[in-house]
């Protein structure tokens, strides 16, 4: 075949499908990158660059200053700081694209089944487009991105072992993963899904081994894949924080005010339309399974009903879901749309004509653009401060930064990450870290911001000179009431209501 044929031959039509869907999530990810926890993920990341050392205990708030705080995100924090510090918002829009678009990277390796025919590419790219479209309610710049990163190497590396047993092949790349664990005890908590995974490989594989299923790893697989569990908890210690991030996440499931007041935390509301796409793939996945006309692996069976569970009790595992579950989706589509579709064709070597050939490439070009075109709109800086002031305190902290009012401050719980980067010097009341606020002090916190009896004691008893709440807040309109004295709305806006004690303390 001569350098023209080739040249022709490369970019067919089974290698256009993989790069429009990695051009398409790398769009959708290259999106405004900040939500209201970033803020403080940010300034972690500056405190520890500047200090040249890991933060050990609360410098950021008022009633936890000095208190130890196990952030478990320190190398995180540092990465998204140093994207924004070097590159302005750009860093964390490429960063933010870059991380999800890897992720699906893995689990498009994922899907391959062992005849990788071309026709099944189509199945594959739609199915993990909805996924990503699933998993999308979490896409932000937040240490928890490198989680789900990470889940999809290790749901990878797991796929793979399998798959390398079952095909005689060496199952030595299953060794990577106490490092992949070791990484991930020093980026964030969420290292505990790596063990979810493998909990799960090694109860479906049992029930593989129980139903006779052929399919599987056998002992010897099981004793390798349990060998290296133990050796990835092993490692979980060599971190800043010691052997206590083997039980941190326990510490954090257990705030019950996450799981009451936060959504991300809570059951998901089917109403919302943007939590359909996790039931299309729940219900792609009970049809796939029915239709495939094979028997069902048990560990693929694990899977799906393992983070169906997790995400029907929390809305924040449901991109977790997505990534998982999604390989398993299209493998058991890909058999189910053989059995009645008939035998795919093998695909054509021939070469292309130089005009399909262009037109392709013109494709891959003009998308690749509108997706760059997209990352540009995103990390546009005054594009960032305009959304910013629809739900953050945008105006109100530029006021506070001119007028300086004496302090400490009440804040909003999810305005505390943005007050945290941008006021430094007013430290304060609550913030996004719910770990180093216990369930006590977050129903304080709640109580006083609903504008309950005795809502005015609990501000004495923390000195409060200063409150930044939302407008229609059961405390603002608490404060704002002709009859109370004390206080006086020193700043208002359509987002903010500021109050300041008429005497400070």
């Amino acid at each position: 075949m001569t350098t023209q044929q080739k040249k022709q031959t490369w970019l067919t039509l089974e290698r256009l499908v993989p790069i429009i869907l990695f051009i398409g999530i790398f769009a959708m990810a290259a999106r405004l990158p900040f939500d209201t926890d970033s803020w403080w993920h940010l300034q972690a990341g500056r405190w520890m660059v500047e200090h040249r050392t890991i933060a050990r205990t609360d410098v950021f708030s008022h009633t936890r200053f000095g208190q130890p705080w196990f952030d478990h995100g320190w190398l995180a924090q540092i990465l998204w700081f140093l994207a924004f510090d070097w590159f302005g918002y750009a860093g964390p829009v490429l960063l933010l694209a870059a991380i999800v678009t890897a992720a699906f990277y893995f689990a498009w390796l994922q899907c391959r089944s062992g005849d990788q025919r071309s026709d099944n590419r189509w199945l594959q790219a739609f199915i993990l487009i909805i996924a990503a479209i699933a998993s999308g309610i979490i896409w932000a710049a937040r240490p928890q991105m490198v989680s789900f990163l990470l889940t999809s190497v290790v749901a990878f590396l797991l796929y793979r072992f399998k798959t390398n047993i079952q095909t005689a092949q060496s199952p030595k790349i299953i060794w990577w993963l106490p490092l992949v664990m070791l990484l991930w005890a020093n980026i964030h908590g969420g290292f505990a899904i790596g063990f979810i995974l493998m909990i799960a490989y090694l109860f479906g594989e049992v029930g593989n081994l129980i139903l006779g299923h052929s399919g599987g790893i056998g002992w010897r697989g099981l004793m390798i894949l349990l060998l290296v569990m133990l050796v990835s908890v092993a490692v979980i210690p060599l971190n800043p924080n010691g052997a206590q991030m083997l039980t941190y996440p326990f510490r954090t499931v257990g705030i019950e005010v996450l799981q009451e007041f936060i959504a991300e935390w809570q059951a998901p509301n089917f109403h919302e339309f943007y939590l359909h796409p996790f039931i299309w793939l729940l219900l792609a996945a009970l049809t796939a399974f029915g239709l495939s006309g094979k028997r069902a692996d048990f560990t693929d069976l694990t899977l799906v009903a393992l983070f169906t569970y997790m995400s029907l009790l929390a809305v924040r595992n449901i991109p977790l879901f997505a990534l998982v579950t999604a390989p398993v989706i299209v493998r058991y589509s890909a058999a189910a749309w053989e059995r009645w579709r008939g035998p795919a064709k093998p695909p054509s070597h021939a070469p292309q004509s130089g005009l399909m050939t262009a037109v392709n490439w013109f494709i891959v070009i003009l998308l690749a653009s509108a997706a760059l075109l997209r990352a540009a709109q995103s990390a546009n800086a005054e594009t960032n401060r305009l959304d910013q002031a629809d739900y953050l305190p945008v105006a109100a902290v530029e006021f506070l930064q001119q007028e300086a009012p004496p302090g400490p401050i009440f804040n909003n719980y999810n305005w505390g990450g943005y007050i945290i980067w941008n006021l430094p010097q007013y430290p304060v009341f609550v913030d996004g870290r719910t770990d180093l606020y216990d369930d006590d002090f977050l129903r304080q916190y709640l109580a006083i911001y609903s504008g309950a009896e005795g809502w005015e004691d609990k501000l004495d008893a923390f000195n409060i000179n200063l409150v930044i709440v939302e407008p229609g807040s059961g405390l603002a309109r608490e404060m704002a009431r002709p009859s109370e004295s004390g206080w006086e709305e020193i700043y208002a806006d359509a987002v903010t209501a500021v109050f300041a004690r008429t005497s400070a303390n």
